[in-house]
């Protein structure tokens, strides 16, 4: 019996890494087919920063709700939620001309990362309950993977000639793998059987230092997507890299995220999940300044590396927190992500418009500079929660 639970464990935090693998692909196909996209379409800076508002604000949308929807029907019905939702927007995506329509299709695509962003980490929460730090950080190396692939995957499609949206079409066959496999399987029911009072969310879910844990991950998100979303962009166009060697800073970008998460899952839980995150959030900004500020634009994508551990060692911290209705509590931190992840991108785009695209994606250094400023009240709050 303990090996049948063992051998259902593994099959369940495979498919959560699986999750996580699709998660960052599909998110970071956008950045290297930006360029194209804008140039076929003739639009600006600013319209494309609409276009990407309209993926993060499902992703928003999704948080505010798969939390409550996995406590009253369970984690696997977000996944095949999570599954379905980015077929029908990367279809859309891959095929629609119209802005508006492609931004409805990335609104759809947000729909299913927002979901991935619960399911799999709940999941995580809920059957790795004495390794969660580690295991979380080891499933978001997934999700660097998938994103170190797929600027590569793009870049290498591009000199065959082949246009951005047949670069989205690949994505649709690990979507259907995903789907057919998250049908079949079973997954966990959480122990917790509360039932939510609507009225009482705001009671659980902001009480004590949490309302900073969530200031901290908008913040850091905002800044992660926003490198993430125009860093080929701004070499193209701002530091005239070529196609291939902008490709190739982004994926460095995502390898050092993910080599960052499969050291960091071994220290953050000894060395401490805040303080950790604070020297993490630190090297981010002199990265970001250096790279962004002087010729040495290799700092850009080392900001990677630093940015590695933040977001699931901020998961693992609120899971500590979290006493009662864990997984709304977690999609409250994740809407909160969400927000962040809106909020950027398009802020940087508007940004360039109006100031140039130097000044936008310096837009990111102010981000992380906040970032670091929250983690020193989160960090005092609980000094002070310690003491009381």
């Amino acid at each position: 019996m303990q090996k049948t639970n063992q051998y259902k464990s593994v099959l369940i935090t495979s498919i959560c890494f699986l999750a996580f693998f699709l998660f960052g692909f599909t998110d970071n196909l956008k950045g290297p087919t930006l360029p194209a996209m804008l140039t076929e379409l003739k639009i600006n800076y600013g319209t494309g920063g609409n276009i990407f508002f309209g993926e993060y604000f499902g992703f928003l949308i999704a948080t505010m709700i798969t939390g409550i929807i996995a406590d009253k029907f369970g984690l696997k019905s977000v996944l095949v939620f999570a599954g379905i939702c980015l077929a029908i927007g990367v279809s859309g995506y891959s095929t629609f001309q119209n802005t508006v329509l492609l931004s409805l299709s990335l609104f759809i695509i947000g729909l299913g990362l927002g979901a991935f962003e619960l399911g799999p980490n709940a999941i995580i929460v809920e059957i790795h309950k004495e390794r969660k730090g580690l295991f979380l950080n080891l499933m978001a190396v997934l999700h660097g993977l998938g994103s170190l692939i797929a600027p590569l995957f793009a870049g290498w499609l591009f000199t065959l000639s082949i246009s951005w949206h047949v670069v989205y079409r690949w994505d649709l066959v690990l979507i259907a793998v995903f789907l057919g496999i998250a049908l079949v399987l079973r997954f966990p029911k959480s122990e917790e059987k509360t039932q939510i009072d609507f009225r009482n969310i705001p009671k659980f879910a902001f009480k004590g230092n949490l309302p900073l844990f969530y200031l901290a991950i908008g913040l850091y998100v905002a800044a992660e997507i926003g490198v993430a979303s125009w860093l080929v962009t701004y070499l193209q166009e701002i530091r005239e890299t070529p196609i291939i060697t902008s490709n190739q800073y982004l994926s460095l970008f995502f390898a050092l995220l993910m080599i960052g998460r499969l050291i960091g899952g071994f220290f953050v839980q000894r060395l401490g999940y805040v303080r950790s995150i604070l020297f993490a959030a630190l090297g981010s900004v002199i990265c970001l300044a250096v790279g962004t500020f002087t010729s040495l634009v290799i700092f850009l994508p080392l900001t990677g590396f630093f940015f590695s551990i933040v977001f699931p060692t901020i998961t693992a911290a609120v899971s500590d927190e979290a006493t009662q209705n864990a997984n709304t509590i977690l999609g409250t931190l994740f809407t909160f992500a969400g927000v962040g992840g809106v909020i950027g991108p398009w802020l940087i785009g508007w940004t360039g418009t109006a100031f140039g695209l130097q000044a936008g994606f310096g837009v990111n250094l102010v981000i992380t500079t906040l970032f670091l400023i929250s983690l020193f009240f989160l960090m005092k709050g609980m000094q002070n929660g310690a003491k009381s």
